[in-house]
């Protein structure tokens, strides 16, 4: 059975706790276990946090939409803003070999993202940018 949760805030710093919460509580309530509830809260936490501060950028702060479509065996997690469109793809990944001090700034976030979660696909349309994560659930039988 597939259970569907969706929570609209406004794009703002403060806003990022609510969403937390609300993914934990998802979680909780579907029998996710809790490294899986941290993976999609990071993620959600680097995506949400580059929508508000780069997204919404020169522009009045907007909504963040967050869906969580939970089947038996896996988490599809959507963030759906209005600001300015962001293809992930192209994003250059931080060079994680390099000394700190040569590193660029930034970059980590979407680092994360690749890296706990199994898949991430992101359309840009006149419905707004929407970023799409999957988690797979490995339930106990």
């Amino acid at each position: 059975m597939t259970e569907k949760h969706k929570l609209t805030r406004a794009a703002e710093l403060e806003t990022l706790s609510v969403f937390r919460k609300f993914v934990e509580t998802v979680c909780a309530k579907t029998g996710i276990d809790s490294h899986i509830s941290f993976d999609l809260q990071l993620s959600m936490d680097e995506a949400c946090t580059n929508i508000i501060t780069h997204g919404y950028a020169g522009m009045d702060p907007g909504s963040i939409i967050l869906e969580l479509k939970v089947d038996p065996d896996q988490v599809l997690m959507t963030i759906t803003d209005f600001g300015h469109p962001f293809e992930p793809r192209e994003a250059p990944l931080p060079d994680l070999e390099a000394p700190l001090e040569q590193r660029l700034a930034g970059g980590l976030g979407l680092h994360f993202i690749y890296t706990v979660m199994d898949t991430v696909d992101y359309k840009a349309d006149e419905e707004g940018n929407r970023l799409y994560l999957t988690k797979r659930i490995n339930r106990a039988a």
